[in-house]
């Protein structure tokens, strides 16, 4: 009788890899639900385009593979790369970009590798780094959000949102900067006077228009995976901890030159998500507890020294990827000892 070789991630608890995966789709619905309310309904076609397009790579290249396509597609993964890719792609981006980015994603980053538990690097981020640094015009075309607009002007309907997605057509008239944005540009107000002149902190408390209560779903969504035993704390708190500790240093509000105070950087661009919903990928982080603390740290740093020094606002996928590269050396060097022998 032949058994088809699967590889990692395996579930250590009852259950298959097909249920994590459903179990983590589920916990980014806060995130999806808040990011629609603020920005409309580009996030959910982003969803809808991204999960036809990962689908569809994926089926193919098992069947090039001759592998079962059924099978592996139940196992969510390429669902949930789908879903990834789409959070953090520019609401209302065109079905090319979209495409493009799926395939980097599936083909390139994980089939190419032989599937799900052989790619070195996450695949979301992959195709997202891909499409930023191949299209950084498209990929800077963020909305305004809802709370921001003035009076008379509404984010586009369900209709005019397709045709955008569907077309060439550019949100030209419904774009703005990000907070992450503003505060790099930033080259004469303080972060306190940016709160009273920039409508991108205006309707914000702690950092950009409806960003922070983006960063607060996907939070929630975080905690209920840590709840359910998806994966450890370690990742998570230590890049959290590792970003906090370091905006706190770098900190005047009372400076033009400042890096923004530590919620700022907690609640802006994609924080949280990639704290709860990239970093603790099971395939391309550290494996051990403690590797997984170093692992997490670094990423929390790199997140804050991209986004203040270097070229780019946000920092999370660079950082991730990065990580992809030294997680086997993190993982030689952090060990734990078998069971029955002494350390040292």
């Amino acid at each position: 009788m032949a058994f088809i070789k699967v590889s990692s991630p395996h579930a250590h608890k009852p259950g298959n890899t097909g249920s994590v995966m459903k179990t983590v789709l589920l916990a980014t619905v806060p995130g999806i639900a808040i990011l629609s309310m603020f920005f409309g309904y580009g996030t959910l076609l982003n969803i809808v385009i991204a999960s036809a397009f990962c689908l569809a790579f994926e089926a193919a290249f098992l069947t090039l593979r001759k592998k079962p396509v059924g099978f592996y597609l139940r196992d969510l993964s390429a669902l949930l790369t789908a879903v990834l890719l789409a959070l953090a792609l520019p609401p209302y981006s065109s079905w090319w970009l979209i495409a493009t980015g799926c395939f980097f994603a599936i083909v390139v980053a994980k089939q190419l590798y032989g599937g799900l538990g052989y790619n070195p690097f996450n695949p979301a981020m992959v195709g997202y780094i891909v499409l930023l640094i191949s299209f950084p015009l498209e990929m800077s075309q963020w909305p305004a959000a809802v709370s921001t607009l003035t009076e008379g002007q509404t984010l586009p309907g369900l209709g005019q949102a397709l045709q955008h997605v569907l077309s060439y057509e550019s949100l030209d008239g419904y774009t703005a900067a990000t907070a992450l944005d503003v505060l790099k540009q930033n080259n004469s107000l303080s972060v306190s006077e940016l709160y009273r002149e920039d409508t991108s902190f205006l309707a914000g408390r702690w950092a950009g228009a409806g960003w922070e209560w983006v960063n607060i779903a996907f939070l929630i969504g975080g905690i209920f995976l840590l709840y359910k035993k998806i994966f450890t704390w370690h990742a998570p708190i230590s890049m959290l901890a590792s970003l906090t500790v370091l905006s706190a240093l770098f900190y005047d509000g009372g400076s033009s030159s400042s890096a923004g105070s530590p919620l700022f950087h907690l609640l802006s661009g994609a924080t949280m998500l990639g704290a709860f919903f990239i970093v603790t990928d099971p395939v391309t982080s550290a494996v051990s507890n403690r590797g997984r603390i170093i692992y997490g740290a670094v990423v929390g740093a790199l997140v804050f020294i991209i986004r203040v020094w270097g070229n780019y606002p946000d920092a999370v996928a660079f950082a991730v990827l990065l990580m992809n590269f030294a997680a086997p050396f993190i993982d030689y060097y952090t060990k734990p000892k078998t069971y029955g022998h002494k350390a040292g």
